[in-house]
């Protein structure tokens, strides 16, 4: 996957005006680019959270932001740092560690309308460190953030901005709905994933978990309630205190996203994004060869993770919801793993691709999952959907090769996530309730298809209808 790239452009500079002779011109904007101009002098207070001193968020401040999120957020990054997460926190987090990490200003909106940041002394009484993630003080202040953000606070302390390469970047916000929200995590500029945007999410309950990666997917963004890709706040140091800069001075200020002329006569958001930060198009069989190299990585970084999970939990030691369940499943992994078989396999049939030449190809790919055995990517292609993210499983299990069994788990897994949405998400976010249960009633279908193909049958297994009309299978007793 080719990294995103950033335009290196000029950061606009503020001068303080004053007279220069010509000769020292130079010298003066090179210490100007390199130094920005201050009106008031910063006191900072030993007991604050970190210190900034000139340290001042520019455009290639967003940009070094944007490179650490892309190579330092990993799907186990909240977990080696024992720091509980529900979605909202996500960004909090991320912004506030590399913040403290590169010692610029940070703030965030509480739901009492205060506005906590850097320079908060709360913490005073307990110690620091020069690492992030040693320093308790930090990690204190981190945690009571935390509590006191959501994502009814984003709108306070973030911007909506234009939506093209060089504005959206890892670290970009997507606010979803007024109960969602992720990061973006990676962004591909080559074709070798079904969306060029990659997002980093965690949903409720709030506990140390791992960050599912998933493909860009939103519904139209609402001005109304701020929502969309969005940046965080910038902050100036006035009248002796900080304060917000006004939304319409960021650099990547932009209404866009919320006109009708952003569309150009389209009506998916996710389509459109799409076009807008990678409008290459790609020849097809050029597309599946990157495609399918994604795919092969994923595999084969699965591998170890299997085994490792295998190892640890095989004696039934990792009950779903556990620390070690947390650690060692693969369930994000899993999903992104099957969106990406999707995408190859409507690559193939809408531009009509020899499907045996295809197949050909994908048998020569080998996955060796374990010392002694071996699936190839034409199998995990074809059976994707019965890979069990359980860290209890067999291995056999975990590679798809006990395909009805797995039909049978994914059904009670799917029909669980929609209890949980309808119990979480119901009577507070009614639209992201209906978006996130027709996810899953597709994936049902799906199931219910793939039970039927492959006459797989349990004793007492019976079907019922949803609301939309479709059968699922609902209920087995073994």
């Amino acid at each position: 996957m080719q990294k995103f790239r950033i335009p290196m452009e000029k950061n606009d500079i503020i001068t303080c005006h004053r007279e220069v002779s010509y000769p020292s011109f130079i010298f003066f904007l090179i210490i100007l680019i390199s130094t920005p101009c201050f009106s008031q002098r910063l006191n900072e207070s030993p007991g604050q959270v970190w210190k900034v001193g000139d340290h001042r968020w520019t455009v290639e401040e967003e940009y070094q932001f944007s490179r650490w999120v892309d190579e330092n957020i990993t799907e186990d990054f909240f977990i080696r740092n024992k720091i509980p997460i529900d979605c909202a926190d996500v960004p909090y987090a991320v912004r506030w560690i590399y913040a403290r990490i590169a010692h610029l200003p940070a703030a965030a909106m509480t739901k009492n309308g205060k506005l906590i940041g850097h320079w908060s002394t709360n913490w005073k009484h307990l110690p620091t460190h020069s690492e992030w993630h040693q320093d308790k003080r930090f990690r204190s202040a981190l945690l009571q953030l935390l509590s006191e953000t959501w994502t009814g606070t984003l709108p306070l302390d973030t911007y909506p901005i234009r939506i093209s390469p060089d504005s959206v970047t890892p670290g970009t916000i997507l606010y979803m709905t007024k109960s969602h929200c992720a990061i973006i995590g990676h962004v591909s500029l080559d074709g070798s994933q079904a969306h060029p945007l990659q997002t980093w999410e965690s949903i409720l309950p709030v506990k140390v978990k791992k960050l599912s990666l998933k493909n860009f997917c939103s519904p139209k963004p609402e001005s109304k309630h701020h929502l969309g890709l969005l940046k965080f706040r910038w902050l100036a140091f006035e009248n002796g205190g900080w304060k917000y800069l006004p939304v319409k001075e960021h650099p990547f200020h932009s209404e866009e996203q919320y006109s009708p002329d952003f569309y150009n006569g389209g009506s998916d958001f996710v389509e459109v994004v799409a076009k807008r930060i990678d409008p290459t198009d790609y020849d097809p069989m050029d597309k599946v060869v990157k495609v399918m190299g994604t795919i092969t990585r994923f595999l084969k970084d699965r591998v170890p993770v299997v085994l490792t999970g295998h190892q640890q939990c095989s004696g039934g030691g990792c009950q779903e919801g556990s620390d070690l369940w947390e650690i060692h499943n693969t369930l994000s992994r899993d999903e992104l793993i099957i969106l990406l078989m999707d995408h190859l396999s409507r690559i193939i049939e809408l531009n009509h691709l020899d499907k045996e030449m295809m197949e050909k190809i994908m048998e020569t790919i080998p996955i060796n999952i374990s010392t002694d055995r071996s699936v190839t990517f034409y199998h995990v292609y074809q059976d994707c959907l019965w890979l069990s993210n359980d860290p209890k499983d067999s291995i056999e299990a975990r590679w798809g090769l006990k395909k009805c069994e797995m039909i049978l788990s994914q059904t009670r897994t799917a029909q669980n996530i929609i209890a949980f949405i309808e119990r979480i998400y119901r009577k507070r976010d009614p639209s992201y309730a209906d978006f996130s249960i027709r996810q899953q009633q597709e994936i049902l279908r799906r199931l219910n298809e793939e039970w039927k193909n492959a006459e797989c049958y349990f004793e007492g297994s019976v079907y019922s209808s949803n609301r939309t009309g479709n059968n699922f299978l609902l209920k087995t007793n073994f």
